[in-house]
């Protein structure tokens, strides 16, 4: 059966939360994280691994998108390796910042587990059912749209994932939210970027609007909340061609809109402008060079929660 990707939903600007910032912005991104890492069922929006080292980036574009694709599911399952869950299977586990819900599929699919897909985007809710229907797993993926700052559960998940969301949060209260969610023993595992004294800072928070930390800060937050770390793991190095890959399909999807209007036949408009495309270009070749220099890190981080007194 071919899949047919949900295109569009009837969610306003109003609907989406406009007061909420974070929420706004990704109404506005969905269809653009859509055409360009879509069409799914498993859509992330999250930067993905490259451990044999650059692959040749003068290709189609539609390898292009491949690979990233590949990549972003790459760094998902040598997380989940990593952290033991092909040995120990999360049963419940909660995504915190779910997004179009990849990584809910994911762990659904492929770990047999009950998911918990926490959004504060109200767009993304029906594209999550929707994907999760076609993969199979509708009664295992259930969207929320909730700020996880708000979260009021007790012992209900044996495992919580955030990739790449944690940095939309206030470490102290995440970690006590999240503690109080899991079960004694349950772990609690993040894929993030940790800034240093970068003076980029502030333009990779205000592009994606997120507040990136330092490393000790999640620490400090994880230790008042009764966490130990158990593993930690730097992919810096494994991540930093993702930019190239993506800068490459930049190009490629702006020499498309290029030629179409130049043949007068007209290409696809698709959802990217050109004046989206040259600024995600222009911002993406500057993330790789901070990559590249470690003046950003990519981490994995699994921590335990210790057993209550």
């Amino acid at each position: 059966m071919r899949f047919t990707p949900l295109l569009s939903s009837s969610v306003s600007d109003r609907d989406s939360g406009a007061d909420d910032p974070i929420g706004l912005y990704y109404h506005h991104k969905t269809q653009e994280i859509l055409h360009k890492y879509g069409p799914g069922p498993r859509v992330h929006f999250h930067v993905g691994l490259y451990p044999d080292g650059p692959p040749d980036s003068t290709v189609p574009q539609y390898v292009l998108k491949q690979r990233l694709f590949d990549a972003q599911e790459r760094i998902v399952e040598h997380a989940a390796r990593s952290w033991g869950a092909y040995e120990a299977s999360p049963r419940r586990l909660l995504d915190i910042g779910c997004g179009l819900g990849g990584t809910s599929l994911y762990w659904a699919q492929e770990h047999g587990a009950s998911v918990t897909s926490l959004t504060v985007a109200a767009e993304h809710i029906p594209f999550v059912r929707h994907f999760a229907r076609h993969a199979g797993v509708g009664e295992r993926v259930k969207p929320v749209l909730a700020d996880v700052h708000d979260l009021d559960e007790t012992c209900a998940y044996d495992a919580v994932y955030a990739n790449e969301s944690s940095g939309y949060t206030d470490r102290p209260r995440l970690f006590q939210v999240v503690a109080k969610a899991l079960e004694p023993g349950g772990w609690f595992g993040i894929q993030e970027h940790f800034v240093g004294r970068s003076t980029w800072r502030e333009f990779i928070d205000g592009y994606y609007r997120t507040r990136l930390g330092l490393r000790g800060e999640y620490l400090a937050a994880a230790e008042a909340a009764g966490f130990e770390l158990v593993h930690e793991e730097d992919v810096t190095d494994s991540v930093a061609e993702f930019w190239v890959q993506s800068m490459a399909w930049n190009t490629a999807e702006l020499d498309r809109l290029r030629a179409g209007a130049g043949s007068g036949s007209g290409a696809e408009p698709g959802a990217w402008t050109g004046e989206r495309l040259e600024q995600s270009t222009l911002a993406h070749s500057r993330f790789f060079r901070l990559w590249r220099d470690h003046a950003v890190q990519t981490r994995l981080l699994r921590f335990r929660l210790r057993s209550r007194r």
